[in-house]
């Protein structure tokens, strides 16, 4: 691995859009006029050519942009407590916390774990997007690996895009899931809730491996497996199985599920939205391309709620 200037990632693309628009909501950090003008200078290049501003994009696509000097950034520093779980000259390895956006976005500019990691390693300024490589939804918990400059940045970056990541979630959920089961349904936005995504015979191709680590009266704890990456999936594949996070009542979760376990229905925090958490991830490291593997302690909610299954059931 050796040090580079030119940031490689792939651009996931909805629906056909300016480059420039496009861009702007990638880098929410960086001003149009620094993206203007990488265009401009054709310092970026789509699917290997040269692009101009009003150039629309249909489809995702691979983006290469040679960043010559450092842009400055529209990000504020905060103090917040994170999570390291190890850090290296290259990454760092963070546990999120349940109810913290991973990244600002329009309109949502301070909190996020990219303001955190900003004020806690100011040197991650010169890695658009403060090294962020991948996401976890506000209200899912657990591990995530920040790339701390442009070249870890690029080798890890290829592995997610490759599938060579080992993602594994744990969650609870209502109902059984008794068997292993491997969920291969495509997956697009919700025709009328845009919030949502949903089962789309046109979506993306979305593929989950799913098993049971313990099975309870009402519930169960499983592992899943993400094969691909698609926003909401384990949430939207759970509840395609009838088997909804707990918590999770964008995808189908009732809060009248457990009345009648009256210490389960307290156990549940109404404020812990939905009982995901994102336990281990494996992928090798820049410098030695040694397999690492990172798990994430889980946050205090789940433990309870996982506890009080446990004791429900033995009684």
């Amino acid at each position: 691995m050796n040090d580079s200037h030119i940031y490689d990632f792939r651009l996931e693309v909805d629906m056909p859009e300016r480059i420039d628009k496009l861009l702007a909501i990638h880098f929410p950090e960086y001003s149009r006029s620094t993206i203007q003008r990488w265009i401009s200078n054709n310092d970026i290049l789509i699917n290997g050519k040269a692009c101009s501003q009003k150039d629309k994009v249909t489809e995702s696509c691979d983006v290469s942009i040679s960043i010559k000097s450092q842009p400055s950034i529209n990000l504020a520093a905060e103090k917040m407590d994170i999570d390291i779980i190890d850090q290296t000259d290259d990454y760092i390895v963070v546990n999120k916390k349940s109810g913290v956006v991973t990244h600002i976005a329009p309109g949502n500019y301070s909190g996020t774990l990219q303001n955190g990691l900003y004020y806690e390693y100011p040197e991650l300024s010169k890695v658009p997007r403060t090294g962020i490589i991948h996401r976890l939804d506000k209200d899912t918990s657990g591990i995530l690996v920040v790339c701390r400059n442009l070249a870890s940045h690029n080798y890890l970056s290829q592995q997610l895009q490759n599938k060579k990541f080992i993602k594994l979630y744990h969650a609870l959920v209502i109902r059984n899931i008794d068997k292993p089961t491997v969920v291969e349904e495509p997956i697009g936005r919700h025709p009328v809730n845009r919030k949502k995504m949903s089962i789309q015979s046109n979506g993306r191709q979305a593929i989950s491996k799913i098993k049971p680590l313990t099975i309870f009266k009402k519930a169960s704890h499983v592992e899943v497996e993400l094969i691909t990456g698609r926003t909401h999936q384990i949430r939207v594949h759970l509840s395609y199985l009838n088997n909804p996070v707990i918590g999770d009542t964008m995808y189908g979760y009732k809060k009248s599920f457990f009345t009648k376990n009256l210490n389960l229905a307290k156990t549940i925090d109404p404020l812990f939205l939905q009982y995901l958490h994102s336990y281990s991830l494996s992928f090798k490291d820049p410098k030695t391309n040694e397999l690492k593997t990172y798990t994430a302690d889980y946050p205090k909610e789940y433990s309870l709620l996982l506890n009080e299954l446990v004791k429900e059931n033995n009684d």
